[in-house]
């Protein structure tokens, strides 16, 4: 089977920690060309420096808050007008916090959807066009297993990550035609600095212990186990891959078997 990268570039947002640093560690493995971009420079440096590197790639990294649209705008339309092509886009954000919808601000859905809709879409606009030149285009959304099946807790996340799904449906559907696929990747209960601040809400309402939080979620699963994020990024490394030409417009889940629709 076709794995390899060679010769390819990856954008991998949210690329110092969790699922987005696993998704950037696996694909260099493949022989792609990292960009990694999140907030913080010194993790972005961090990361960059654990990179593999043995086939050839290089490594870049570009600094931006996602609670900044404009500023991404400007940053990546930089980026572009530089000469710069990317192959292969991960849109990975960590989510708003936990609660229940009735209880969440207006203000809430609004930051929400534009650190990842509308930060998506930006990232979408600035870079397809170079996908389509190098002839190589794949797009993939890491967003929630909320999109088939709500999860109780999680109101703004819910609404936010099923808006994305339709935008990437949609942009699927316009983009098939230039050889460029889009497509979700659902993780369920994954072993992250965001499930660890869920459980600790949670722990603090309930008075739960945190282990006890994380025992109940790999509960919910078949497997009996909670993900890695090695775990997630297996999968999006596959929907990155040549492999992968014909799957689009879908979403994948990665849970375990948690989620009771098909």
């Amino acid at each position: 089977m076709n794995h390899s990268l060679i010769n390819k570039t990856a954008l991998v947002c949210g690329s110092t920690q969790g699922i987005g640093k696993a998704t950037a560690l696996k694909l260099a493995k493949m022989g792609a060309n990292l960009v990694l971009i999140a907030r913080d420079e010194k993790k972005l440096k961090n990361t960059i420096s654990e990179l593999d590197n043995s086939q050839g790639q290089k490594h870049s990294y570009l600094v931006a808050d996602f609670s900044q649209p404009n500023e991404l705008k400007t940053i990546i339309s930089d980026f572009v007008d530089s000469g710069n092509k990317i192959n292969i886009l991960i849109n990975n954000t960590g989510g708003p916090k936990g609660g229940p919808i009735i209880d969440a601000a207006p203000e809430e859905f609004i930051n929400t959807f534009n650190q990842h809709l509308i930060c998506n879409h930006i990232l979408v606009q600035a870079l397809y066009k170079g996908m389509i030149e190098s002839g190589y285009g794949r797009i993939i959304n890491v967003i929630s297993t909320s999109v088939k099946q709500p999860l109780p807790g999680l109101g703004v996340s819910n609404t936010i990550r099923g808006a994305v799904a339709s935008w990437s449906k949609t942009l699927a559907n316009e983009l098939g035609q230039y050889g460029i696929t889009v497509n979700n990747v659902l993780p369920g209960a994954t072993n992250t600095i965001r499930l660890q601040s869920i459980a600790e809400v949670k722990s603090e309402k309930t008075g739960e212990s945190v282990n006890a939080i994380f025992d109940e979620m790999a509960m919910e699963s078949p497997m009996k186990r909670i993900a890695q994020p090695e775990e997630i990024a297996a999968a999006i490394a596959f929907l990155a891959s040549p492999e992968a030409s014909y799957i689009n417009g879908i979403n994948v889940p990665v849970d375990g078997g948690r989620t009771k629709s098909l």
